[in-house]
């Protein structure tokens, strides 16, 4: 069973950089397509980046692009999301997430896919 958790959030001035991870404490996810979605208190959770289980195709959220880069090391079984010139507006909490699904952009469901636990950003103004 594939075991995803995050880490790398903190606090970050805004204009600063945090780089997340995701890792699965289980089973490789290598044959899966990986995304990172972000909650705030009472609203809906946002997609925000994904990318294939190649790492050859990349989707962003528009809010994120040019800004925001994910990657994957299949090797180190790790999906890193860059974020640079960080906003308050950024701040969430962030959730990996894991799909074998093989849609593209992959839709995850939150009922049968698998998710992490998330782990927290905050960017200060």
């Amino acid at each position: 069973q594939v075991q995803l958790v995050e880490s790398g959030g903190g606090l970050v001035q805004a204009g600063g950089s945090l780089r997340l991870s995701c890792t699965s404490a289980g089973r490789t996810f290598d044959s899966y397509a990986i995304a990172w979605f972000r909650q705030v208190p009472e609203k809906e959770r946002d997609f925000v980046a994904a990318i294939s289980w190649s790492g050859g195709s990349t989707y962003y959220a528009d809010s994120v692009k040019g800004r925001f880069t994910i990657s994957r090391d299949n090797a180190k079984n790790t999906v890193y999301l860059q974020m640079n010139s960080l906003k308050p507006e950024d701040t969430a909490v962030y959730y990996c997430a894991g799909t074998s699904s093989g849609s593209w952009p992959p839709y995850i469901s939150p009922e049968t896919d698998y998710w992490g636990q998330g782990t927290q950003v905050t960017v200060s103004s």
